[in-house]
C-alpha cells in the first residue's frame, strides 16, 4: 500500500503512477488522519510514502501520521519513501527514516523527483514560469520512469535523490524556522470584490480546514492541520486568496492532468 499527501498534486499524480505500476492500494494521508492508523499488510505488499517536500522535511502531518502508524504484520515487506521537490531535499528522508523506526518500520530505499515549485517564498516570485513548470514536468516524468523499475523488484539501498548541498543548514536551521514561522493559515484571507464564491478553495484543500462551498465565502477553520501547501491558493480561479502580502501579484500552480499523464494512470 501507498500513503500519500499531496497540496497542489505533484505528489498526487507520482503517488498515482507508482500504484499503477506496482498495483499496490493507493491511501490518502490527509483523509485519514482522524483514523485509528492501523493498516493489515497482504502477503507481498509494498509500503510506500508520498509526499512534496515541505521546509527541507517532510510535511509535519505525514511525520505525526507515520509515528502513529500501526503495522502489525511490516516485517520482511519493501518499504520506500519518495518525495517531489521543487529543488532539493536536505535531511528528508533521515527525519522519514527515524519516524518509520519508531513506528517499527525500516526504510529500504530512498527516491525523489523535481517538479515544479507551488511554496510561495516571501520577496522573491518562486513559482515557475509557465514553460519552466511545463519542462520540470516532462523531466520529473523521465526521472519517475527510472524509479519505477526499482519500486517494482523492490530494490534496497537505493537513494536516487535530489542531494542539497547544505542539508543540515537547510533541513534543521531553516526548515525549523519554517515550522515555526510560516506554517499557519492565519494569514489567509480572501478578496471579496473578487471572490465568485465558486467553493473550489474549500473542495481542493486536503485537511478539511477551508468551511466554504458554492454561495459561501470561504472562512479558514484554524483547524491545526494547515499545512501551508497553497492549494487554495493556486486553484482560485480569481486570484482571490491571498497569503498577507506575499502572494500579492505573484503567479499560481497546480498540477493539470492532461491526456497523456490519463493514460498512464
Amino acid at each position: 500500500m501507498i500513503f500519500y499527501f499531496s497540496g497542489t498534486g505533484n505528489t498526487r499524480w507520482a503517488a498515482e503512477q507508482i500504484a499503477a505500476a506496482t498495483g499496490e492500494e493507493l491511501i490518502n494521508i490527509a483523509a485519514n488522519l482522524q483514523s485509528n492508523n492501523e493498516f493489515h499488510l497482504k502477503d507481498d505488499e509494498r509500503i510506500g510514502f508520498c509526499f512534496p517536500i515541505h521546509g527541507w522535511r517532510p510535511p509535519f502531518i505525514v511525520r505525526e501520521f507515520v509515528k502513529q502508524l500501526h503495522i502489525r504484520n511490516a516485517d520482511g515487506h519493501f518499504c520506500f519513501g519518495f518525495a517531489t521537490c521543487g529543488d532539493d531535499v536536505g535531511l528528508t528522508f533521515d527525519y522519514l527514516k527515524e519516524d518509520l523506526e519508531s513506528a517499527g518500520l525500516h526504510l529500504n530505499s530512498a527516491f525523489s523527483i523535481i517538479m515544479p515549485e507551488s511554496y510561495i517564498f516571501p520577496i522573491i516570485d518562486s513559482i515557475d514560469k509557465p514553460e519552466v513548470a511545463e519542462k520540470k514536468k516532462k523531466n520529473g516524468k523521465k526521472a519517475l520512469e527510472t524509479i519505477l523499475p526499482d519500486i517494482i523488484n523492490r530494490k534496497s539501498s537505493i537513494r536516487k535523490v535530489n542531494e542539497s548541498h547544505w542539508p543540515r543548514l537547510n533541513s534543521k536551521v531553516i526548515g525549523s524556522f519554517f515550522l515555526k514561522k510560516w506554517v499557519s493559515d492565519k494569514p489567509f484571507h480572501v478578496d471579496p470584490k473578487l471572490c465568485i464564491q465558486c467553493g473550489v478553495c474549500a473542495m481542493v484543500c486536503p485537511v478539511k480546514n477551508i468551511k466554504g462551498g458554492s454561495g459561501l465565502s470561504p472562512e479558514w477553520l484554524h483547524n491545526g492541520l494547515c499545512t501551508t501547501c497553497f492549494s487554495c491558493y493556486h486553484h482560485c480561479p480569481k486570484h482571490a486568496i491571498e497569503f498577507g502580502n506575499r502572494t500579492k501579484g505573484k503567479r499560481q500552480y497546480f498540477f493539470k492532468q492532461t491526456n497523456s499523464s490519463k493514460k498512464q494512470n
